[in-house]
């Protein structure tokens, strides 16, 4: 069942996105390294907000949104985390229940009345959710990193736990 194929992977992924998204220090929500980039409170809720998307698109053959479309941003680290878990766990249950049919069904992202994308949703949910994620992740630990924030490995040790274990 592809479903049993891409949980694993959705698993860790999310494990990693949480461990990133606890170190977001609160009272820096504001900071943005580039007057072009995001704040720190926007992108980590981009993040947060991203672990919904498998729902949305297991669930939903079209997306839409319009200029009246805002944003998730979260206030607080607590409330970050919170709405993270939530999404993540949304999205868990909907690639969980999903049957193997469910997976070649055209999915389309339409933004102001215009497709900006159709693709089937196996390649959605692998390219537009998980990879998109993964990217805007990573992102993130740059911004940490230039605020001085310990970052933790996703794939292997960073180097901050090398240097934390070479202490020990």
């Amino acid at each position: 069942m592809i479903s049993e194929m891409i949980l694993p992977e959705w698993d860790m992924e999310m494990a990693n996105s949480r461990k990133i998204l606890a170190c977001v220090p609160d009272g820096k929500f504001d900071y943005q390294p580039h007057e072009k980039s995001m704040t720190l409170g926007r992108l980590a809720s981009h993040v947060a907000e991203m672990a919904g998307w498998a729902k949305e698109t297991m669930s939903t053959e079209k997306l839409e949104i319009d200029a009246s479309f805002k944003p998730y941003t979260a206030a607080t680290k607590a409330e970050l985390l919170e709405f993270f878990d939530k999404c993540a766990s949304a999205s868990r249950a909907a690639i969980a229940a999903a049957k193997d049919e469910d997976y070649p069904v055209m999915w389309s992202l339409v933004v102001s009345g215009r497709t900006a994308f159709s693709m089937p949703r196996a390649a959605c949910l692998r390219g537009m959710v998980i990879n998109h994620h993964i990217h805007h992740r990573a992102q993130l630990g740059v911004y940490l990193r230039l605020l001085g924030v310990e970052i933790p490995g996703m794939y292997g040790p960073s180097a901050d736990e090398r240097a934390a274990a070479a202490k020990a």
